[in-house]
């Protein structure tokens, strides 16, 4: 027996058509409280991490054997909060624009274990003077451990260790990380042609994602 399909109706259509964009609001709408919820949890000297897709953040993905490519230290100023971050140049940004420039708006923020008690309004009073030193200094292609040019890692391992000193990650030598794999030695050579800087002392967001002095206040991934 031959089976017929009958036809959807107009009014099927209409059900389906309005059941996904009553779903697409829903999401929205999670999305968005659960960005703000946990933007109005976060603290002045949290530090925060993403993922990008540049072909310099898939080297330091590769090379660090870490999912994250960058991060920052957010401040409250003024009720308002901000990522610093060193990018070109070093500068602040709105926490809701920062975010949207990561893999899918995912992001994972962490505290100092301790901060209730570490960070007093006068050590981030510290902290500020710190990070405002370092605003409009160009972004470090290379990686060099000076403070004539910074990278973002180094942004935040240098506040918390000039303003608060403590070492928020362990220090490496760019011969630790694994430079093994082609993207990795690609860069490398765009950066450095033969004379790869093996004893500098590097800090990548993964050194400072796995210290033991801070703690995950939240998870997007």
């Amino acid at each position: 027996m031959t089976r017929i399909n009958k036809p959807i109706s107009h009014k099927a259509h209409y059900f389906v058509f309005i059941f996904v964009i009553v779903v697409l609001v829903a999401q929205s709408i999670t999305t968005s409280v659960s960005i703000n919820k946990s933007a109005a949890s976060f603290q002045s000297g949290d530090i925060i991490f993403q993922s990008s897709q540049s072909t310099q953040c898939k080297a330091v993905q590769l090379a660090t054997h870490s999912k994250y490519s960058h991060c920052g230290i957010i401040f409250i100023d003024k009720g308002f909060t901000f990522v610093y971050e060193a990018v070109q140049p070093v500068k602040y940004t709105p926490f809701k624009e920062w975010i949207k420039h990561g893999k899918d708006s995912k992001y994972v923020v962490k505290r100092l274990k301790n901060a209730s008690t570490a960070l007093t309004p006068a050590v981030l009073t510290k902290m500020k003077t710190v990070r405002d030193k370092y605003i409009g200094k160009n972004y470090d292609l290379y990686f060099d451990w000076s403070d004539d040019k910074i990278y973002c890692s180094e942004y935040v391992w240098k506040i918390y260790k000039q303003a608060v000193n403590l070492e928020v990650g362990k220090l490496q030598k760019l011969k630790d990380f694994d430079l093994s794999s082609g993207p990795v030695k690609d860069k490398l050579k765009e950066r450095y042609g033969n004379h790869i800087p093996l004893d500098e002392i590097v800090v990548s967001p993964q050194d400072i994602f796995e210290s033991e002095l801070l703690e995950t206040v939240y998870d997007g991934y």
